[in-house]
C-alpha cells in the first residue's frame, strides 16, 4: 500500500507530466540488492536500415518506443519489491535488478547479456578453465521475450549455467535440456498452443488450411509441429509458406505478394499464420492493399496482441482472427503501481536522489538503458496495462526467488549466513520447482516449462485497435463458445474451409491427388463398414459380424440352425405326429390280434417288433431341430438307420417266406419254411442290425460328424450344423437298408398270388416302391438344398419313408382287421383251408393264379 504523502505526490506528478518535463525513468531500471537480477526487455526497436548497413560492431541505434517492454520491466521491478517487502520469502535479504533495453535484436541483446556474466563490480569476464567460483554480476536472467533471442542467450547463458527464465519464448527447441540446460520459462510451450489450433480447426470441421509463418527460427519450427499436428487429425495444408522478415534492401514486397497468391490460388478459407509481428505486419500491409479475399487468421501469440499488427490501418477488413493466450492471474495492484513509478520519475528530488544512490558502471558501455522512457505519459502505456505476458514476466522473478530461497536453506526467522550462492546452484533448485505467484500455484516441468489454460481469443472491432473478447479455452481439451464469434461473412454464417464435401455415413474417401482431404465418396460394401468418417478404406467386420450396405457399424451375427418354431420344422412335427400316431395304432391292433391269422400271416411277433422299430425311427427325428450338439450330430445317423435295418429285415423275412412258398416245389417249400420262422428268424434279424451296427460303429468312428459354424455362408447370421466328413461312409450306413430294400423287392415283384388268398407280395412290393422313392429323392434334394434345411430334409425323408411302408404294409392290414374281421381266417391268410394240399400240388406246375 503507498502511503497518503506518495499518493498526494503522485497526483502533483502526474498532472506535472502533461508539461513535457523529462522524466528519470530510465533510472528506475537498476536497483542494489544483495542478489541483483538481470533483465532483457523490448524496450524499444531497431530502424532496419540500422542493421542491414552494419559493416561495424557498434551498436545499433534503437528508435521506436515500446510500451509493453517499458510495462514488463516494471512489472519484474514491482515484483522484485514486493518480495523484498516479504517476511516469509528471502526475509533479510534485499534482491535488485539490472534492466535493459533487446531492442527486439540478438546483437543488441548480447551486449547486456556478456555484462551480466561479468564479475561483480567490474565490466570485465574472465576467463578460466573452471567458473564454478565464478561469482557475476546476477544471480539470474530474466527474460528475453522472444523465442529468437532467447535461442540465442539461452545458448550463452547455458554455457555458464546461469538460471533464465524467459517470459515470453515459447519456441519448442528450447525445451531441449542437452542444448539449453538452463533455460526455463513461465510460458507452455509453442507446441501446446498449435496443439490448440490443431483442434481448433477439427472443431470447426476446416481439414482445406493454408499455414504461414515468419522466415526465422521460431516461424519454420512452428510450421513443422503444426504440419504433423495436421497430418495426425486429418487437416491438409493447401499451401506452406514463410513470410520474409523486414530486411534492408531485401526484395520483401516481391516475396510477400508470391506468399499471397499461393494462399489465394489455393481457395482456402482458413490460414494459420504462425509468425513473428513483424512479418505478420508485412504481410497484412500487402493484403490491405492489395483487397485481397477476405479470410478466416489463426493467429499465434506473438502477433495477436502486436501493437504493431492490431494498429495496422485497414486490418479490420482481413477477416476473422482466432487466436490462443495464456491465461494467467491478474494484477490488480499493477496499474497504481506504474501510474506510482511514473509520478516517482517526474519528481525532480526523488531522480536526483535515485542517481546518486543507483549509478552503475554500464552506462557508458551501454549508454542510457531507455531514453525514450523518460518522454512518455501514463496515455502511452495505458492500453498494455492488462497484457497477458505481465503475469509471466512476474511469476518469473517469483519462480527465481523462491529457488534461492531454497538454495539458502531459509525459514520463517531468516536465511542462514553462508557464502554468496552462485549461479549453478540456484540452477540445482529451479529443477521441477514449484513456487506461487499471484494467488496461483505453478511447477517447471523436467523440460523447464509450465503448464497453463489457453484463452481463445477472437478480435472484435468497436473502435480503431480491436477488443480481445474470450470465446472459448484450451487446458488439454478445447471448448468454445460458439454463439459469441462473430464470423466476418454473411448472415454471420461460419466458413466453409474443405476441399471436397463431407461423405455420406457408410461412405470412405478414394483420395484423389496428394491431399487426403480431397477426395471421392465410395460406398462401403455389405460385410465391411466405415468406422471413422476420416477412414480412407472400409474396415471389414469380424469373422461373428455382418453389415449391410453402406454401414457405419456391424451387427453380431445370429447363431442360425434348424429351430424347433420354424414353420417347416412346425410342419415335419404334424407329420411327425401323424406318423407315430398310426404306428402306436398299428401296434395296439397287432398285439391285440396277436393270435389271429391276419397277425400271424404278417410276421406275428416279427411285424410288432417291425412296429416298433418304425416308432423308433419316428422319435429319431426329434434329433434333428434343435442347435447342433456334439452328441446330437453323432446319434442322428445311427438312432434313425438301425431301428430302420430292424423293420426292413422282418420284411425280408417276410419276402423270403412269400417267394419260397410261391416259387419253389413244395417239398423244398416246407423244409425252408420252418427255417424262416422261429429262433432262424430272429438271428437273421439279429445278424443284420449287427451288419448295421458295425457300419455305423465305424462311420462314427473314422469320420464323426462335427459341429461347425459357418461364418460365411449367410449373409447375415452364423449357421451351425453337423457337417459330414465323408459322404462315401454317408452312403455306407444307407447301404445295409437299401440291399435289404431291394432283396424284398425282388422277392415279391414277380411272385403270383393264388386264387382266394390274400396277396401278401403286393403290400411288401409297394413298401419297398416307397422306399426307394424315398430315399431318391432324398439324394438330390441333400445335394442342392440349403445346408440350414439339411436337417429337415433327413426328418422329411425318415417321415415319409415311415409313412410309405405304414400305408403299403400295415394300414390295409388294420384296416382288415377293424373293418373286415370276417376275412381273418386261417384259409384267406395262411392257406390251411380243404382245398389248400390240391392248390399246394398244383402250385408244382408253374400255373398260379395272378395278383388280385
Amino acid at each position: 500500500m503507498l502511503c497518503p504523502a506518495v499518493l498526494g505526490l503522485s497526483l502533483w506528478a502526474l498532472l506535472h507530466l502533461g508539461t513535457g518535463a523529462p522524466l528519470c525513468l530510465s533510472q528506475q531500471l537498476r536497483m542494489k540488492g544483495d542478489y541483483v537480477l538481470g533483465g532483457l526487455f523490448p524496450l524499444g526497436e531497431a530502424e532496419e536500415a540500422g542493421l542491414g548497413s552494419r559493416t561495424r560492431p557498434s551498436s545499433p541505434v534503437c528508435t521506436r518506443f515500446s510500451s509493453n517492454g517499458l510495462l514488463w520491466a516494471l512489472a519484474m521491478k514491482m515484483a522484485v519489491e514486493e518480495i523484498n517487502n516479504r517476511s516469509d520469502l528471502l526475509p533479510g535479504l534485499r534482491l535488485g535488478h539490472d534492466l535493459f533495453d533487446t531492442c527486439s535484436e540478438p546483437v543488441v541483446a548480447m551486449k547486456p547479456s556478456l555484462m551480466f556474466l561479468a564479475k561483480a563490480d567490474s565490466r570485465d569476464i574472465a576467463a578460466y578453465c573452471n567458473y564454478t567460483q565464478y561469482q557475476p554480476r546476477v544471480l539470474a536472467v530474466i527474460g528475453p521475450h522472444s523465442s529468437e533471442l532467447a535461442v540465442v542467450t539461452g545458448k550463452f547463458f547455458g554455457f555458464f549455467l546461469m538460471p533464465q527464465v524467459s517470459y515470453g519464448a515459447g519456441m519448442e527447441l528450447l525445451s531441449a535440456r542437452e542444448t539449453f540446460p538452463s533455460f526455463f520459462r513461465t510460458v507452455p510451450s509453442d507446441r501446446v498452443q498449435l496443439v490448440a489450433a490443431a483442434e481448433l480447426l477439427q472443431e470447426f470441421g476446416w481439414n482445406w488450411v493454408a499455414a504461414l509463418g515468419s522466415d526465422d527460427e521460431y516461424g519454420r519450427q512452428g510450421l513443422s509441429i503444426f504440419s504433423a499436428l495436421a497430418a495426425s487429425r486429418g487437416i491438409c495444408i493447401a499451401h506452406e509458406g514463410l513470410v520474409p522478415l523486414p530486411r534492408a534492401n531485401s526484395p520483401l514486397l516481391g516475396k510477400v505478394q508470391e506468399v499471397l497468391h499461393q494462399v489465394n490460388q489455393s481457395s482456402v478459407q482458413v490460414v494459420l499464420l504462425f509468425a513473428s509481428a513483424r512479418a505478420a505486419h508485412a504481410l497484412f500491409s500487402y493484403s490491405i492493399s492489395s483487397k485481397l479475399s477476405r479470410k478466416v487468421w489463426v493467429a499465434s501469440e506473438a502477433w495477436l496482441t502486436s501493437d504493431l499488427v492490431m494498429g495496422l490501418p485497414g486490418m479490420a477488413q482481413v477477416g476473422t482472427v482466432l487466436g490462443f493466450l495464456q491465461r494467467g492471474a491478474q494484477l490488480r495492484k499493477f496499474s497504481q503501481y506504474v501510474k506510482t513509478r511514473l509520478a516517482l520519475a517526474a519528481d525532480p528530488a526523488f531522480c536526483a536522489a535515485l542517481g546518486e544512490r543507483e549509478q552503475g558502471l554500464e552506462e557508458d558501455v551501454v549508454g542510457r538503458r531507455c531514453p525514450q522512457c523518460d518522454c512518455i505519459t501514463l496515455q502511452n502505456v495505458s492500453a498494455g496495462l492488462n497484457h497477458h505476458q505481465t503475469f509471466s514476466v512476474y511469476a518469473a522473478v517469483y519462480s527465481v526467488a523462491q529457488a534461492l530461497h531454497n538454495a539458502l536453506q531459509c525459514s520463517a526467522s531468516g536465511c542462514p549466513v553462508q557464502d554468496p550462492v552462485k549461479p549453478w546452484q540456484l540452477l540445482e533448485n529451479m529443477y521441477n520447482l514449484t513456487f506461487h505467484a499471484g494467488g496461483l500455484t505453478l511447477r517447471f516441468n523436467s523440460n523447464g516449462n509450465v503448464d497453463m489454460e489457453y484463452d481463445l481469443k477472437l478480435w472484435v472491432w468497436q473502435g480503431p485497435v480491436p477488443e480481445l473478447h474470450d470465446v472459448g479455452r484450451f487446458n488439454g481439451s478445447l471448448w468454445i463458445d460458439s454463439p459469441k464469434i462473430r464470423w466476418h461473412t454473411s448472415n454471420n454464417q461460419k466458413p466453409v474451409s474443405q476441399c471436397s464435401r463431407q461423405c455420406q455415413e457408410g461412405q470412405v474417401r478414394r483420395v484423389k491427388g496428394f491431399h487426403s482431404c480431397c477426395y471421392d465418396c465410395v460406398d462401403c460394401k455389405a460385410g465391411s463398414y466405415r468406422k471413422s468418417p476420416d477412414d480412407l478404406a472400409c474396415t471389414f467386420c469380424g469373422r461373428e459380424e455382418w453389415s449391410p450396405e453402406r454401414s457405419t457399424r456391424c451387427f453380431r451375427r445370429r447363431l442360425r440352425f434348424l429351430a424347433w418354431g420354424e414353420p417347416a420344422v412346425l410342419l415335419l412335427l404334424l407329420l411327425f405326429g401323424l406318423a407315430l400316431g398310426l404306428v402306436l395304432a398299428a401296434l395296439g391292433l397287432f398285439i391285440r390280434h396277436r393270435d389271429s391269422p391276419l397277425v400271424q400271416a404278417s410276421g406275428g411277433p416279427l411285424a410288432c417288433f417291425g412296429l416298433v422299430c418304425l416308432g423308433l425311427v419316428c422319435i429319431s427325428v426329434l434329433l434333428f431341430p434343435g442347435q447342433p450338439s456334439p452328441a446330437r450330430c453323432l446319434a442322428q445317423q445311427p438312432s434313425s438307420h438301425l431301428p430302420l435295418t430292424g423293420c426292413l429285415s422282418t420284411f425280408i423275412l417276410q419276402a423270403a417266406e412269400i417267394f419260397v412258398e410261391s416259387e419253389l416245389p413244395l417239398s423244398w417249400a416246407d423244409r425252408l419254411s420252418g427255417c424262416l420262422r422261429g429262433p432262424w428268424a430272429w438271428l437273421v434279424v439279429l445278424l443284420a442290425m449287427l451288419v448295421e451296427a458295425a457300419l455305423c460303429a465305424w462311420y462314427l468312428v473314422a469320420f464323426p460328424p462335427e459341429v461347425v459354424t459357418d461364418w460365411r455362408m449367410l449373409p447375415t447370421e452364423a449357421l451351425v450344423h453337423c457337417r459330414t466328413r465323408s459322404w462315401v461312409s454317408f452312403g455306407l450306413v444307407h447301404a445295409t437298408n437299401a440291399t435289404l430294400a431291394f432283396l424284398c423287392f425282388l422277392g415279391t415283384f414277380l411272385v403270383q398270388s393264388r386264387p382266394g388268398r390274400y396277396n401278401r407280395a403286393r403290400g411288401l412290393t409297394f413298401a419297398m416302391l416307397a422306399y426307394f422313392i424315398t430315399w431318391v429323392s432324398f439324394v438330390p434334394l441333400l445335394a442342392n438344398v440349403q445346408v440350414v434345411l439339411r436337417p429337415a430334409v433327413q426328418m422329411g425323408a425318415l417321415l415319409l419313408c415311415v409313412l410309405g411302408i405304414l400305408a403299403a404294409f400295415h394300414l390295409p392290414r388294420c384296416y382288415l382287421l377293424v373293418r373286415q374281421p370276417e376275412l381273418n381266417t386261417p384259409e384267406f391268410f395262411l392257406g390251411r383251408g380243404p382245398g389248400d394240399a390240391r392248390d399246394r400240388k398244383d402250385g408244382d406246375t408253374g400255373n398260379q393264379g395272378k395278383h388280385e
